[in-house]
Formats: C-alpha cells, structure tokens, sequence
C-alpha cells in the first residue's frame, strides 16, 4: 500500500456490500484501484486486517472513499450536497421547511439560500445549461428530415364500383352500409301485436316501437336531412355559422327544426279533432245540393201542377228526416220508365257517381254519354258558351234528354252558359 487518494463516495444504494464481511459499507471506506469490474470495495476494519481474495493482493493500489469535504461551499460538504438535491427532489421546490426536516443538518434559510445562489443563480450552471440547449437544438437541426410534398394515393374512379365498395356505399338503398345505432332494428324483429296481450306487454311493446322512432330521429338528424322548410333555413343561416360558433349554430338550428316538427304535428292533430265538424258539413252540403236538384227537376214541369204537389211533399219529408227519395213522375197520366242497369256496358268504369245516376234516369248508354259530353264541352270551348238550343242542334236525341245532359253539364262545371 504504496499510494492514497480520496475522491467523491460513491451513491451508498448502489455500490455493493464490503467484499470481505459483507457489511453495509459507511464513509470512510476504501476502494481497490487494480481490481475490477465490478469494483471491489472493503470497509476500514477489514482493509486494516489486510484483507486478500483471489486476484486481489494487500499491496494494490487503493483509493479511500469519502465525500466529508466542500464543494461549492466550505461549510456545505459533498454528502450535504447531494443529500440537499435528494431532498428538493422528494419534497419539490419552495417547500424548505420538509426538505430542512429531511437533511437534518441544516435549516430552512440555509437550505433555501444555498440552493437558491449555487444551483439557480449560478452562472457556471446557467452557462451549461445554455450550452447544453444549444448542443441539443444543433442536434436536432442536423437529424430535422426536410418535408416534400408527396403526391396523391391513387384514387378509384368516380362513381365506379371500386369507389362504392370502399365508401361502403350500397346503391339500392341510397345509404351508406354503417348507420348510427345500425342495429337499432334488431328490437323490433321478435315483435308482434297479437289479440291475446295483456295491456301491459301490449303498453311495453308500444314503448320499445316509440324509442325505435326516437333513434331514426337522431340517425336523421345526423344526417342533417331537414324537411325543405329547415334546409332553406340552413342554407341561407350558414354564412353566419362563423359569428354564432359550431355549437350555437347547430343549437339554432336544432331550434327551428323542433319548432317546425311541433307545428306540423299540431296541424295534424287540429286536422283530426276538426273531423266531426267537416263531416257535418260535407252532410249539409249534400242535402243543399240534393234540394237543388230537386227544384231544378220541378222547374222542368212547372205546368205539371200534380209534379209540384209530389216535389213539395218529398222537400217535407226531407226537412223531417231522413227517408228514402220518390221519382218524380215526368207526367201524370204515364208511368216513368225504370232505371237503365249499367252493369257490364262499356265506358261505365269511365263514369263517375254522379255521372252514373244521370245515365242511369235518362237511361243512356256510358258510350253514347261520354260522346256527347266531349262534344259539348268541345264547342262550348270554342264559342266561350254554349245555350241550350245549339246543344239541341249538336246532338239529335230526344230534347228532354237534351236538357237533362245540359243543365248536368252546366251544374257541374263542365260547361258555362252563352
């Protein structure tokens, strides 16, 4: 043992145990300089005793371990040192008081003040770490890849079946393959109202199809498909969507879509609670219709004092109630022909109710009818109007018939009087 040296104690968790007791080593102890790796460390008590072990002679060059003095500053040494960035890195910066309890040694203000002048306002530190980014940024300049624009994957063809494939696009249903919930249908596939339900699986299977229509709501509102009303709204509101925001956009007009559901479905109930009130309209309606007709048959034999008798006897059994209408007899002295049965004659089908009942009392074929008909309509078309003596000049067929098919033709519309 020729030569000693001291130098820094190495971290006491990761040096090995003394090679000659296997003790937990404590500074001071001493570090062979010829043997190793690993190094081989002995404590005082056997380095004394001259220990030897295999290649390792008493003789070898050693070192003696410690960290028992100063570094950066004469009253701190190397273990306070280190034991004081232990502490701030187990305790955080600023929290003095803990890492003082944690060192033992020292204060809080010691602790405080020597970090704060020797590893935060220390030039020779700040100058390596300057040095230290800059190397780094240098590095990093040198291994920066520059970018080049690359060109475009290849693309399938517009509108081609590659295209369709990859977009998961199916043509036949106009849709793509994904929906949001896409088996939302799967719920309903085991439903099936039948007769022998009990109220409340007939009441549980009427929930599971409303919440179905709640989520074909929201798979269209993803969409963004708005009746014609909300999308004109939606067009015209997108060039504000950049003042209101995404958010409030999408809110206003969530809004407007809402209210215009609500409406339609307010009209469709108002439509259906106002059913009665049509019925017992479109009822009145007939029967003013029906006492026209009735007078306007009258009017036709205005002489027949007999015929106006009948007319005012059935507009009192009308206005009485309701009872099943007499023909009026064309003459008193001459039974009225009965009514002509339309049943598999052509052109019937071409005939409607009203059409029908006109053929069936002037007892004329639907054929001969329908000819009539577009002549009459025709010339009246051509003249702006049409009396009743060139209907008689156009189609020769009795005139009573003649009259009956003008005032129909006039009464509904078909054609207007000169």
């Amino acid at each position: 043992m020729d030569r000693f040296t001291s130098g820094f104690a190495d971290d006491p968790f990761d040096k090995p145990p003394c090679r000659g007791c296997s003790s937990y080593l404590t500074e001071p102890y001493v570090k062979c300089a010829e043997c190793g790796p690993p190094p081989f460390l002995l404590c005082l008590q056997c380095f004394t005793r001259g220990f030897e072990y295999k290649k390792h002679q008493s003789d070898h060059t050693y070192e003696i371990m410690t960290s028992d003095f100063p570094v950066l500053d004469p009253n701190w040494t190397a273990q306070e040192e280190m034991a004081l960035l232990e502490a701030v890195m187990d305790c955080g910066f600023g929290n003095w008081q803990d890492v003082a309890n944690q060192m033992c040694t020292k204060s809080k203000e010691e602790c405080e003040k020597h970090y704060m002048k020797h590893f935060i306002n220390n030039p020779l530190f700040a100058s390596t770490l300057l040095n230290l980014k800059q190397a780094e940024e240098a590095q990093h300049n040198e291994t920066a890849i520059p970018f080049h624009p690359a060109d475009d994957p290849p693309r399938p063809t517009f509108d081609s079946l590659l295209s369709r494939d990859m977009a998961g696009y199916m043509p036949a249903r106009a849709d793509f393959v994904e929906e949001f919930d896409n088996y939302a249908e799967w719920d309903l596939r085991d439903i099936d109202f039948v007769e022998d339900d009990s109220d409340i699986l007939h009441a549980l299977k009427i929930a599971v199809v409303d919440i179905y229509h709640s989520r074909l709501k929201e798979r269209q509102r993803r969409k963004k498909r708005y009746p014609k009303e909300v999308q004109d709204l939606y067009e015209t509101m997108r060039r504000f969507a950049r003042i209101l925001g995404p958010v409030e956009h999408d809110k206003f007009i969530e809004s407007h879509a809402l209210e215009f559901e609500l409406r339609r479905e307010i009209k469709r109930i108002t439509n259906f609670c106002s059913a009665r009130t049509y019925d017992h309209l479109k009822k009145t309606r007939d029967e003013e219709r029906l006492k026209r007709t009735m007078l306007s048959e009258v009017l036709q034999y205005i002489q027949d004092s007999s015929a106006c008798q009948q007319w005012l006897s059935r507009q009192a059994d009308i206005d009485s109630g309701p009872t099943p209408a007499a023909p009026i007899p064309s003459n008193s002295g001459r039974r009225s022909a009965p009514p002509l049965n339309l049943t598999g004659l052509p052109g019937t089908e071409k005939l409607n109710k009203k059409e029908k009942e006109l053929c069936q009392m002037v007892r004329l074929v639907p054929g001969a009818y329908l000819e009539y008909k577009a002549a009459l309509v025709n010339e009246c078309n051509k003249q702006g109007g049409l009396r009743l003596a060139q209907a008689r000049a156009l189609i020769k067929i009795d005139v009573n018939k003649t009259r009956k098919i003008y005032d129909f033709l006039i009464r509904e519309g078909y054609i207007t009087k000169a």
